[in-house]
């Protein structure tokens, strides 16, 4: 059966933030269909990977046609270094949790590069419009209508880290906090915990790549977490390597003792 994208809003036509929350809208669909489909195990991740990137070159093609695009199912084309524009796509992040349902940890992330954006300190360009959907809890958070955080509602900070891989060092860091450890699936899924206070930070150093990261530090900047490499450099992204290994997404309040304790005492 072919898959029929719905209309996007009219505004997508010249709202990059619109059209990214579409965007990322129309792939968990897809992805919600492609999970109904009865398929399990590796056959399931195979096909929502490819009919997600499938949908979202297609639609970006369409609707953004002299962009480029960078997606972790795609060939990565290096004319990407010398564009103006570019998207930064994850199909599908996640795919693991994707693959057992009834889990909802799983995410597509849409976010766009632009040259010249930014403050100087990322670099010749940066981030200026993303979203992150979680299809399985029918939800999208986007730059377009930032998050608003609100305070803690754990005596204790709490921080993600993944359900298969955390780094070692982050039981460290969780005894120096006095913090308890949160384990999830998506990086995007991680990211967002922290504007909707299932956590108070992510630290990460076990091996990303810029499709794992950019659609949700893009939201959560615009919601006014603190995002960072874990030695406090910023997070750039379109860089020839896309090989980005480490970050810290938290509530600004956290910062300096995430930071100082690693570096301190290494990761």
């Amino acid at each position: 059966m072919t898959y029929e994208p719905t209309l996007p809003p009219e505004s997508a036509a010249t709202d990059d933030h619109v059209l990214a929350a579409w965007l990322a809208d129309e792939a968990g669909r897809r992805l919600l269909e492609v999970r109904s489909e009865g398929l399990e195990g590796r056959e399931l991740k195979d096909a929502g990977d490819r009919a997600a990137h499938e949908l979202l070159m297609e639609l970006v093609a369409r609707h953004r046609p002299t962009d480029a695009v960078l997606s972790e199912e795609g060939k990565d084309d290096k004319a990407r270094l010398d564009a103006e524009r570019v998207w930064i796509i994850d199909p599908l992040d996640g795919t693991r949790e994707f693959s057992e349902p009834p889990r909802d940890d799983w995410a597509v992330h849409v976010a766009l590069w632009e040259r010249g954006a930014g403050d100087g300190s990322t670099g010749a360009g940066d981030l200026t419009a993303a979203a992150v959907a979680q299809p399985a809890l029918g939800e999208t958070f986007t730059t377009g209508t930032p998050l608003v955080v609100p305070p803690s509602t754990s005596a204790s900070p709490r921080i993600a880290v993944s359900r298969s891989r955390p780094p070692e060092f982050v039981h460290g860091l969780a005894a120096e906090l006095d913090a308890q450890l949160v384990a999830m699936g998506s990086a995007g899924v991680k990211v967002l915990s922290v504007a909707r206070d299932v956590t108070d930070a992510y630290v990460h150093a076990g091996g990303q790549y810029e499709w794992d990261s950019a659609a949700p530090v893009a939201v959560a900047r615009a919601a006014g977490l603190f995002t960072s490499r874990i030695d406090g450099s910023p997070l750039r992204y379109n860089q020839d390597d896309v090989y980005l290994p480490d970050l810290v997404v938290c509530r600004p309040e956290l910062a300096d003792r995430i930071l100082g304790w690693i570096a301190e005492n290494g990761a």
